[in-house]
């Protein structure tokens, strides 16, 4: 089988499992948010020595036209920050590895919702690239359980592992399970999120901050402290008795803050700022589409 993948580093492992199936790579597409360029350089090098050609632009009809030229089989989405143009004249066949258990989790983001909602359960899923964003009939899924104390990092490494899993498990009958998927049933979508949801919230009690920092993990945390904006690399919480206001600094070290909650604590342990205001803090802004 002919075919050409969009990924980066994250989803290496989906490439490297079709072609160790015995596919034949012909073209990747990839591409990060700027200053993101050293996310792709594994799976440009991978590319590279299977001598398949590299795009870092946006995909467009005319690439669509070239794949078929050389008699592209199948279109492998495995993680890519553009909409996929209309593949349907072009390709036999296009499918996108989604990090939810669909139909449950569509959109752009599903993996910080699954924590949010202390979901014991999650899922990586392989389905037909539609016209209509996550909603094309299911190959196949690969299914795995979620912690107590599940945080983004340890999500995100899950899903590739389960990413990998599945291309493994679909690329040998990968045609029988094109021919026999199964339309997805009503489920969920989760819009990306507003940038204003991204900010700790100080007023709420420290298992539910917590919560939303393991959630939206390093780089996505933000707090105003001390009327700066900043982004929660790492912290810690516990619970304590106090009369101070929540989100007013309890205690300073260095570069460590401990900030009072309802019923506690939360030190930062790791931050980074003050950030300008705006954009990067604008509120009614989006960060995941």
């Amino acid at each position: 089988m002919r075919f050409a993948i969009t990924a980066t580093d994250e989803f290496l492992g989906v490439f490297e499992a079709f072609v160790r199936a015995g596919w034949q790579p012909l073209k990747l597409f990839s591409g990060t948010a700027p200053g993101e360029a050293n996310l792709q350089h594994s799976a440009i090098a991978f590319a590279e020595r299977h001598h398949a050609a590299i795009q870092l632009s946006r995909m467009t009809e005319d690439d669509l036209r070239g794949l078929r030229d050389q008699k592209c089989d199948a279109l492998i989405v495995a993680s890519y920050k553009w909409k996929i143009p209309d593949w349907e004249p072009y390709l036999k066949y296009a499918v996108n590895f989604h990090p939810s258990p669909l139909p449950e989790g569509r959109g752009p983001r599903p993996a910080i919702q699954a924590i949010l909602e202390k979901r014991n359960v999650w899922a990586v899923t392989c389905h037909r690239v539609t016209r209509r964003f996550d909603e094309g009939a299911i190959l196949a899924s690969e299914i795995f359980g979620l912690q107590s104390d599940e945080c983004q990092e340890s999500l995100d490494l899950k899903i590739q592992m389960a990413a990998k899993e599945l291309a493994r498990r679909i690329a040998g009958p990968f045609v029988d399970l094109w021919d026999h998927a199964k339309p997805q049933e009503k489920g969920s979508y989760w819009p990306g999120l507003k940038i204003e949801q991204h900010f700790i919230d100080f007023k709420k009690p420290v298992d539910g901050v917590m919560l939303r920092i393991r959630a939206f993990g390093p780089g996505q945390s933000l707090a105003n402290i001390n009327g700066g904006c900043f982004i929660v690399k790492r912290a810690v919480g516990w619970r304590a008795k106090h009369d101070l206001a929540p989100g007013v600094i309890a205690h300073t070290h260095h570069r460590t803050m401990v900030i009072a909650a309802s019923d506690g604590y939360i030190a930062v342990l790791e931050i980074e700022g003050p950030l300008p205001f705006p954009p990067n803090c604008s509120p009614g802004g989006s960060i995941g589409g």
